[in-house]
């Protein structure tokens, strides 16, 4: 079972503050792997506790509610941490213009839904948190969707295979677009699973 952050393992206010620099270093180096574009506006970020350990300390630092707000930060950020079966991934949508993101945000909706991950020839459908605004009664998706993927044992054993092929990608009519995972990526995350 993948381990959850819990409060042990959150550092006091000042000294994340003294080794905040270094973290952050570290941080980047290891989502490097972690990361995949697709198409021209989005990108998958594949989380794990290290990666949610970082945003819960960077939530506390930027915000510094203090321990009252450590418990909110834990509940928001553990569900994003795979369980051994599964990929999860942030996807951000990142369009700089804002006219034009509302744009091509309106016509997406419903894309949390088409995310896939295909290993051997074998698509794996992406599902949405539940508790997430995905895309809103006028149809306009959200920028930041967090999608989980679910994976067999035989999937699991498939992308573990070293050098196999893995897409990503959505088949939306409106974002029809997909990635070749590179090796370094596929390795990294294959630690994802117990």
């Amino acid at each position: 079972m993948t381990r959850q952050v819990t409060r042990a393992d959150i550092l006091p206010a000042a000294e994340y503050a003294d080794l905040r620099k270094q973290k952050r270093t570290e941080i980047v180096a290891l989502k490097k792997n972690r990361r995949l574009e697709v198409g021209p506006f989005a990108t998958f970020y594949f989380e794990c506790f290290e990666t949610m350990l970082a945003q819960i300390h960077e939530m506390l630092f930027i915000e510094r509610g203090g321990e009252e707000q450590i418990q909110g930060e834990l509940d928001a950020y553990n569900p994003l941490i795979p369980k051994g079966e599964e990929l999860v991934a942030t996807v951000m949508f990142e369009i700089d213009d804002p006219l034009r993101r509302a744009r091509v945000l309106a016509r997406l909706g419903g894309v949390e839904e088409t995310a896939f991950v295909e290993v051997a020839g074998e698509r794996i459908r992406g599902k949405a948190e539940e508790d997430q605004d995905r895309t809103n009664a006028e149809g306009k998706a959200s920028s930041v969707q967090f999608i989980r993927f679910q994976f067999t044992a035989a999937q699991i054993a498939k992308f573990r295979a070293s050098g196999a092929q893995v897409l990503v990608g959505f088949d939306h009519p409106e974002y029809g677009h997909l990635a070749v995972m590179p090796e370094t990526v596929r390795a990294a995350l294959s630690k994802d699973f117990a």
